[in-house]
């Protein structure tokens, strides 16, 4: 299954002229039954969301502003990065956000969120059903209004929060939908969408022939988009994908965001802290089951070890014991061509999804690498102007 899963992720990232140069004879085998399930989802998109549209699906909506963080394509997109930026921003306002997340693939995402907000007013609710998961927290908790007077106001909140004169209510002030964009049974007051500037679109095809869960006409929906690892590509890519966004909607606000290594942790002792330093010249393997495994491992380049090898699983792949051979015996061959024990290194979410599988690596020792979302200045467009343009859209929605 893991191969059938690279072999369409292969597909669904290459262009169609590349075809016949990168795809295997299998792979080709493949095109015609993922072109005809992906004609078959392109018919039922729409419908689905024209049965909404005219109330015959139900759409629940909290008592509560919700901010929905989604995307277009499969993974590796920057989503849980972005829930964990709004949560803390809005916790540090005195409100206490509800994160509502699926809890997919092991919850790794939620177990990284529990593990970075707690001591926060940040509650986390885990479950496939959004709606009746923030119900239960609403009825336990309760709900409040995050400011009762205009943005005047509010930017004074902020200006005295900065001087730590905040203060934390229990009662929920906004939901935040962790990958909510196609979770559209829930009303949501802002939809922010995430592009990964390394691989936007993919072969611009739906899925499971392309990446794309939805065309991008559907970005008329978005009031945000955050183009992610914008770091990573040149100026001209990033304003390619700008254009791109603006031929669906030009009024569309666009900023720009980075995922940021802040330090490293030793797996099985989260408590024992290393500088990003303490890599250099060091002998290192990437190990992931994420959806943009070349943003990590190009950033583990920027930090300057020795050399960096890889090894990459599926998006959210829950390591076996086969898989746990085939790493032991990379280490090995590693360790014998460079004569210098390599050290492991893994995102946060692979080491969340099962930590104890990583202990049957000793006695190479596993890093996990600590990051987190920065928003880029580009334009005009800052951090402060981020918070001020997600401040008016809750405003528009009246329920501030």
């Amino acid at each position: 299954m893991e191969k059938l899963r690279k072999m369409v992720n292969q597909i669904a990232y290459t262009p169609p002229q590349d075809r016949l140069r990168t795809l295997s004879t299998l792979q080709f085998s493949l095109i015609p039954l993922l072109s005809l399930a992906s004609t078959l989802y392109g018919f039922a998109l729409p419908l689905r969301l024209r049965l909404y549209h005219l109330g015959l699906l139900h759409k629940d909506r909290l008592p509560v502003p919700v901010i929905s963080v989604g995307n277009l394509t499969w993974g590796g997109n920057g989503k849980t990065p972005m829930v964990e930026f709004l949560a803390v921003w809005l916790a540090a306002a005195g409100s206490s956000p509800l994160i509502l997340t699926r809890g997919y693939g092991g919850a790794d995402e939620a177990k990284m969120l529990q593990r970075h907000l707690a001591g926060t007013p940040v509650k986390i609710g885990v479950g496939a059903n959004r709606a009746n998961t923030a119900a239960c927290f609403l009825k336990r908790y309760g709900c409040i209004s995050l400011c009762k007077h205009g943005d005047s106001d509010f930017e004074k909140h902020f200006s005295d929060n900065k001087q730590g004169n905040c203060s934390y209510s229990d009662q929920i002030g906004v939901a935040i939908l962790d990958d909510g964009m196609q979770h559209i049974s829930l009303w949501r007051d802002i939809e922010i969408v995430m592009v990964n500037a390394m691989i936007p679109w993919g072969n611009h095809q739906l899925i499971p022939l392309g990446p794309l869960r939805e065309p991008l006409t559907a970005l008329t929906r978005a009031d945000i988009v955050v183009i992610h690892h914008a770091d990573m590509v040149s100026k001209k890519d990033v304003e390619a994908i700008a254009s791109e966004v603006r031929k669906v909607k030009n009024s569309l606000p666009i900023f720009l965001s980075r995922l940021t290594p802040l330090y490293f942790l030793k797996a099985g002792n989260m408590s024992c802290k290393l500088a990003l330093m303490d890599i250099h010249n060091t002998l290192v393997l990437c190990i992931s089951a994420i959806g943009s495994a070349d943003s990590f491992v190009e950033r583990m380049k920027k930090l300057e070890p020795a050399y960096v090898d890889r090894l990459d699983f599926s998006d959210h792949h829950l390591f076996q014991a086969k898989d746990i051979d085939m790493i032991r015996l990379r280490l090995r061959n590693l360790q014998s061509e460079f004569a210098m024990k390599p050290v492991v290194v893994v995102t946060e979410k692979d080491y969340d999804r099962a930590p104890e599988v990583l202990t049957y690596l000793d006695p190479y020792e596993v890093l996990v690498l600590c990051s987190s979302l920065q928003i880029l200045p580009h334009n005009g467009n800052t951090e402060e102007s981020f918070k001020k343009c997600l401040w008016q859209h809750l405003e528009v929605s009246n329920k501030v």
